[in-house]
This record gives structure tokens, sequence and C-alpha cells, in this order.
């Protein structure tokens, strides 16, 4: 029995999920309305007097907390512990989108959301270049996503701290006046050239095709060329009436790591996943990508949460040794084979606690750790307080199994306690 529960602890330890945070699923899902141009005021009283009434119709809410801003409120609802979240989710949505008709018609989004601690980030990896183009760091950071997307236990990779880029087209007003052209009709030449119109198929013999007119802009030069009117024997083209260029998106972060520029690749794990097993994935992936980088371009592993985890349990497995080492020290005196049977429970116990806390469903993080910690200090007083009594009731003359009833019945209240 012993050396089933050892195996079983160990084989335990080394599979169950570990993470540097407890899974928890709170049931409070924010609503978040966004309606530019608007005062709180009237934010409160057209979207979020209607949203809280509609919400406090539902079972089992806790409360409601509401910020409104200029523009933007988040509406977060609470339920009380204990619900069904993916119900209570649905039932959100569902009431949200029954009263959707009576909101405004112009509010620019409404979403409701789910809060999920998963998400948060267990990997932050920054490419660093003082010289380097913003797009040349934006093309092996998409690089780099789409090698982490790839590892299954591994989800919402994003890349952050370089803007986008876009298409400016900067018309000149004076020059389409000039020439009559109103403004709707060259943005509707825009809309109706950048698009793709299934046709149909066509059956020739035993084949069949599907044709469709493909008109999606492939370069700059296609959207300058695009006809925007043609009338009286005259073609006029985009680029006749306006400046078309290829410039990044308006900066609204600046992103930095110890100073130097950067931009940021971050990844969080799967619920469930063992980060440990993860981190073993992701490693290689890095190291190999690390080697495709020019040498302008450093990269640096500035967050990795699968580290921190495997402190805090070296720092477990030093408390134990210390434990160990601890009952060593103090029974020996009592003899050889009172201490070896402590230091034999000790194990043992631990392995029992992380068998329970793997079956419950819990993982290995740092509030897991913190316990086994205090019940390991727990387990290493309680078990020379009893082996010290039974050595008393020993030097009374008692047999050991005498012994052993009786001093352990006499202070199991106190152990318990």
């Amino acid at each position: 029995m012993f050396l089933m529960i050892v195996v079983v602890g160990a084989v335990t330890l080394f599979t169950m999920p570990r993470a540097e945070d407890p899974q928890i699923n709170p049931p409070a899902f924010p609503i978040v309305v966004v309606y530019p141009g608007t005062s709180p005021r009237d934010i409160e009283e057209l979207v979020v007097k209607p949203i809280e009434n509609k919400m406090h119709e539902l079972a089992n809410v806790d409360k409601i907390l509401t910020t409104i801003e200029d523009g933007l409120t988040i509406i977060r609802v609470e339920f009380k512990y204990g619900e069904n979240i993916d119900n209570k989710y649905q039932e959100v949505i569902r009431e949200v989108n029954a009263l959707r008709n009576e909101l405004p018609k112009d509010l620019y989004s409404i979403e409701v959301r789910k809060i999920d601690p998963s998400d948060v980030s267990v990997l932050q990896v920054a490419l660093v270049s003082e010289n380097a183009s913003g797009k040349k760091l934006k093309e092996y950071a998409d690089n780099l996503k789409v090698d982490l997307e790839k590892i299954t236990s591994l989800k919402t990779v994003k890349v952050w701290g370089v803007p986008d880029e876009e298409v400016r087209i900067d018309l000149k007003i004076d020059k389409l006046a000039q020439l009559k052209i109103p403004l709707n009709v060259v943005t509707g030449s825009l809309q109706s050239e950048d698009a793709n119109i299934p046709g149909g198929s066509i059956t020739a013999g035993t084949k069949s095709f599907n044709v469709k007119t493909s008109g999606k802009f492939a370069s700059v030069e296609d959207i300058a060329n695009t006809v925007v009117y043609n009338g009286n024997g005259k073609i006029i083209y985009l680029k006749d009436v306006a400046s078309i260029d290829l410039k990044n998106e308006e900066e609204k972060h600046i992103t930095r790591i110890n100073g130097h520029r950067c931009v940021l690749v971050t990844a969080a794990q799967k619920t469930g996943a063992n980060i440990s097993s993860t981190q073993k994935k992701y490693l290689p992936v890095l190291d190999e990508f690390e080697k495709t980088l020019p040498v302008n371009i450093k990269l640096v592993r500035n967050f990795d949460q699968a580290t921190n985890v495997a402190q805090r349990l070296s720092g477990l497995g030093i408390d134990f040794l210390i434990a160990i080492c601890l009952v060593l020290f103090t029974l020996l005196p009592l003899g050889f084979r009172a201490s070896i049977i402590v230091m034999i429970a000790i194990p043992l116990s631990l392995a029992l606690g992380l068998v329970g806390l793997n079956v419950f469903g819990y993982s290995l993080n740092q509030l897991s750790i913190v316990g086994l910690v205090v019940a390991l200090g727990l387990l290493v007083d309680d078990s020379i307080v009893v082996v010290e009594n039974i050595e008393r009731w020993r030097r009374e003359g008692y047999n050991k199994k005498e012994a052993a009833i009786k001093a352990t019945k006499q202070i199991s209240l106190a152990v318990l306690g």
C-alpha cells in the first residue's frame, strides 16, 4: 500500500495541471456599449437604465456595477456564486439582444463579455530593435505568432505595440469640384471595385468551373488606377483626384522594454493544461525562431510563467527536505525506528494530498502549494508529538500496541484541532 501511494503520488505530481493561479470562473459578465459623441448623462438615460432594468429581472443577480464615460459605458452584471456560468451568459446575451430594438439605432457597438482568468498571458517575448522598420518587426512578430498558434495547449496569441498598415486616400476636394464629381461617386467606385462577386458556374462536357469576378485590390497601384468617373469621353482615375499612400495607422501606444523599442508577442494557456508541459513545447519553437532573426533584431524572453511555477515547486521541495531533516534531528533521541516511521509518514501524507487535489479538479498553483507547505508544517509537528507520547507510554511499562493506542487516543483531539 505504501508503494502504491508513492507511485500514484509521484505520477500525479508530474501529470496534474500546473499554473501560477487557480482556475476560477466568476459569474460576472461586463456589457460594453460604445456610443461615440454622447455625454454620460445621455448614455445613462438612453442606454444604462434600460439595460440595468432588464438585468435586474434575471434570477440570482448579486449586484450590478456601472461605469460611464464620454461615449462609453461598462455594465458589470454579477450573479451569485454557484450559478451555471454558461447558462447565465446565454441569459444575459438573450436579454441584451431582445432589448436591442429599444436602444438607440446609432450605437457603434454593444458586446457581452465573459471573464476568463485563463486569458492571462503565460508567455511574453519581445522583438527588440532600434533601427528595423515597424513593418519588418511586425512581419517577424506575425511569423512567431503563426508558430506559437500551432501549439495546441496555447491560445490567444497576440502581437502588440506596432500599428497596422493602412491605405490613406487624401481627396483633392478642389479638383473634384472642378470636375463636378460628387464625393459619394468616388466612395461608391472604391467599394464596388474592392469586391469578389460569384458568377455561378460553367459546365463544359464532364467538367464544371466556378466563375467569379475578382476585384480585390492587390497593391496601391491598383487602388490608384480605379476609375471613379467615366463620362463625356473622359476617364477619371482616383490618382487624378487624390493622393494615395501606404502608411501606418494612428499610433496609440508606445512599446518599450528596458527603454528599447520593441514589439511584443503574448500567449495564454488553455484551461486544464500543464504549464510545465506547455513550456517544453514552446521553448524549442522560440529557439528555432531566434535563429531566423537578422542581426539587428533581438528576441528577449520577458516573462515565462512556467519559470515562476517551477520556482514555487522547488520551494516546496526545499521545505520538504527541511521537514525531513527536522524530524530526523528531533526524533533521533527517541530512536532510529521512530524517526524512520515519521519520515515515511510525511511524504505519504503529501502524496495523498496531491492525489486528492487532482481528483477534485484542482491544479498545482501558488495557493495549493502554500496549502501544502502549511500542511507539511502541521504534519511534522503532529508526528513529533504523537511519537514522543507513544514513547512516554512505553517507558511506563506498556507494550508497543497498547502504547500506540493509548498515546494516540490521549492527544487525538489536540492533533485534530
